[in-house]
């Protein structure tokens, strides 16, 4: 796989173009040639520079200050926008037992954070065809983006209404945080080729080290200060932590400067969503995350029913952070591995902790090793994304960021349509069980619905394989 990857995006040659106004880049024939892989940022010339135009040297691609500064900041704004958002487990435990949230409906108050996570996955698409459009709009809107976050964190400080929530802390940080975290994973493929499974498993694996401290520090602080001062101050904390990580997203490759009137690129076209691989993989993205997202949710929850509320936040941080580890483990196998197969043990593995570990949990004794196995297994699936996203571009991998984008979409559905089912599955259950200790506190329909989504993600998963074998068969890859 990493062959493959390697020859891929080493088969366009980077001009970049100064006094000019643009920043291109050039197809060149395929090569097989290791070297190609290994650019250490000098400039390939396919023809005499036109007048007027300077050759800059590109910073190195795979290694250097620079791109491992990319990675650490990616890292920071990826913990900031996703951890805060994977730790609602806190806020939801906080809502549903406080005044003035707390006599709504447990589905009303957990529709704060799943349309969050939808609104924040689904907008990829549309943000991706704009900053191809106008990549000279993206840093400025990443800032525009970070004072909406402040803005809609700060007054949801103010909310007395669910509704106000889910307007504030649900649709406003889904939105605004999409303008803040797309931008690094399209600026990726610039710095990194080879490693870029590992790259992307450092920078995903901000989710997990905010999901294991965040919680900590979220209910320290409303213990102590309260829910309307903790959003403040989280706003602030978020507004500087995020600020300064900006200032290391940057681009490899020059940015294109238009001047009024000057034609723009059309959008890529959208074949690709067309393709077997595609379809097969999002489906299976979008069934996984159908597990994935309502044990995310309601794990805290389940916890303090069985357990304490500080044995609840200890297994919400314990999931969240093994999440760190099964991002980097399986980032670094998917450079080495197929990445089908990696997909097929990491929800084989959480189908097993589900239905056994989960299942059976009356306790700490088996919530602890739940949370931590299922939260590496199914936590880490998404570092799988960047290499299969340049699978399911095909023949253009500079295009692999609609592909990733196109995938979150149906992820997207997932983390809306999994806590509702979810929901509506506990709802039913009343606090019974299955029989045999199994599905305490109600949760019995609720472990078996993740199980057998996990186990159907393993199926989808051959079929991926299948999908990727047919088009390697028909376009060799070079090794």
């Amino acid at each position: 796989m990493s062959s493959h990857f390697a020859s891929q995006q080493a088969s366009s040659y980077e001009l970049a173009t100064l006094g000019g106004d643009s920043a291109v880049q050039i197809p060149s024939a395929r090569s097989s040639s290791p070297a190609r892989s290994h650019t250490s940022g000098s400039v390939l010339r396919h023809a005499e520079p036109q007048e007027g135009t300077t050759v800059q040297e590109l910073a190195p691609l795979d290694r250097g200050v620079r791109a491992w500064t990319f990675c650490a900041c990616g890292f920071v704004v990826e913990m900031m926008v996703w951890g805060f958002l994977f730790s609602y487990g806190i806020f939801q435990e906080y809502y549903t037992s406080h005044p003035p949230f707390n006599a709504s409906s447990q589905v009303a108050v957990a529709a704060v954070g799943t349309v969050g996570l939808g609104i924040q996955y689904g907008e990829v698409l549309f943000l991706s065809v704009l900053f191809r459009r106008y990549p000279d709009y993206m840093r400025p809107a990443m800032w525009c983006a970070l004072v909406l976050y402040f803005i809609c964190l700060l007054g949801s400080s103010f909310a007395t209404k669910v509704w106000q929530l889910i307007l504030l802390q649900g649709v406003g940080l889904g939105f605004s945080g999409g303008f803040m975290y797309l931008p690094v994973m399209i600026l990726l493929p610039q710095w990194f080729s080879e490693r870029r499974g590992l790259a992307g498993g450092i920078i995903f694996a901000g989710t997990g080290v905010g999901g294991f401290i965040f919680p900590f520090m979220l209910n320290s602080l409303l213990n102590n200060v309260g829910l309307r001062w903790t959003l403040r101050i989280w706003a602030i904390m978020t507004c500087v932590s995020t600020g300064i990580a900006f200032y290391g997203i940057r681009p490899r490759v020059p940015v294109a400067k238009y001047r009024a009137g000057q034609r723009r690129p059309l959008a890529p076209r959208m074949e690709y969503f067309r393709s077997p691989l595609f379809l097969s993989f999002s489906l299976t993205c979008l069934i996984q995350g159908l597990s994935y997202f309502p044990v995310s949710l309601y794990i805290a929850s389940f916890t303090q029913t069985v357990a304490t509320p500080l044995t609840a936040t200890v297994v919400l941080s314990l999931f969240n952070s093994a999440g760190v580890v099964g991002q980097v483990a399986l980032g670094y196998l998917t450079d080495r591995f197929a990445y089908p197969w990696v997909m097929f043990f990491s929800s084989v593995g959480s189908a097993l902790a589900a239905f056994f570990l989960w299942g059976f949990a009356g306790g700490p004794a088996l919530i602890y090793p739940f949370a931590i196995i299922f939260g590496a297994l199914s936590g880490g699936f998404s570092s799988v994304w960047p290499n299969a996203a340049v699978d399911c571009a095909g023949k253009m991998p500079e295009n692999a960021d609609i592909t990733y984008a196109g995938t979150a979409m149906f992820k997207g559905v997932s983390a809306v349509i999994g806590p509702i089912v979810s929901g509506i599955l506990l709802e039913a259950g009343k606090s019974s069980t299955l029989g045999h200790g199994y599905g305490r506190a109600g949760y019995g329909a609720v472990e078996i619905f993740v199980g057998s989504c996990a186990l159907a993600t393993g199926v989808g998963s051959i079929v991926v394989a299948a999908a990727r074998q047919r088009i390697t068969v028909q376009t060799p890859i070079a090794s």
